[in-house]
């Protein structure tokens, strides 16, 4: 549970936001799953180191998702490696509800929640080399050029995620957006503690299930792009 402060170096101002709070209709269902399974399943944001640990209530590998959207996938990975911990992150309620509907449904007990920006639980929560994995699925693409500065993989995001990783844990990504994909992929070749996996872009590892935004990219015609990077 939350302990300490960071040094004051790295609470700095987010004045760009990566995200908007769209105004999608949160079901009955979802709303009562936020009611009753927040207060279990759910770690409230501070500016403060969360010890994962107590958070989980064991020692284990630790897995950070962001953006999870509605959580199928998150739930699928989660089930399918129960030695793991998986501390998700996403701003939409709709989403969240979703998720502790399916961690109740399938009997989860290695997924928490954060309903709160990535950039500043990353920053406030998590201490260096904390992390076995991350994975950033499919992130809000912000097609318009003018609107590039707020997506999520910028390098200043990518050197504070790589600080958080342990040696020899990856950072996986994939998007439906080619030029995303590029951008990406030179964000991540730039950071010196980083070394991509694959010549360039990886095949999907087996255990990323196909999302429905991927479906829908692939029927608009879209291509898929995984980039996995692993810490030095």
């Amino acid at each position: 549970m939350p302990s300490k402060p960071l040094p004051a170096a790295e609470v700095r101002p987010r004045p760009v936001r990566t995200y908007v709070l769209r105004q999608g209709r949160t079901s009955a269902a979802q709303k009562q799953a936020c009611t009753r399974l927040l207060p279990r399943f759910g770690i409230p944001y501070c500016p403060r180191v969360l010890d994962l640990a107590s958070a989980f209530g064991r020692p284990a590998p630790k897995m950070l998702e962001i953006g999870f959207g509605m959580g199928v996938a998150t739930a699928q990975i989660a089930s399918a490696r129960p030695e793991q911990d998986f501390l998700a992150l996403e701003v939409h309620t709709p989403g969240v509800g979703k998720l502790l509907q399916l961690i109740e449904e399938q009997s989860l007990t290695n997924i928490r929640v954060i309903q709160h920006d990535a950039v500043e639980v990353v920053r406030d929560m998590l201490t260096p080399q904390a992390l076995s994995g991350v994975h950033i699925f499919f992130p809000d693409p912000w097609p318009k050029k003018r609107h590039h500065k707020r997506r999520l993989v910028q390098p200043e995001f990518v050197a504070l995620l790589a600080s958080r990783l342990a040696s020899g844990a990856y950072l996986h990504l994939a998007t439906d957006w080619e030029d995303y994909a590029r951008q990406i992929l030179t964000v991540l070749a730039a950071e010196p503690s980083l070394e991509n996996s694959a010549a360039a872009y990886a095949p999907r590892p087996a255990y990323r299930p196909q999302t429905k935004f991927e479906a829908r990219g692939v029927k608009l015609g879209h291509g898929v792009w995984d980039i996995v990077f692993r810490k030095r």
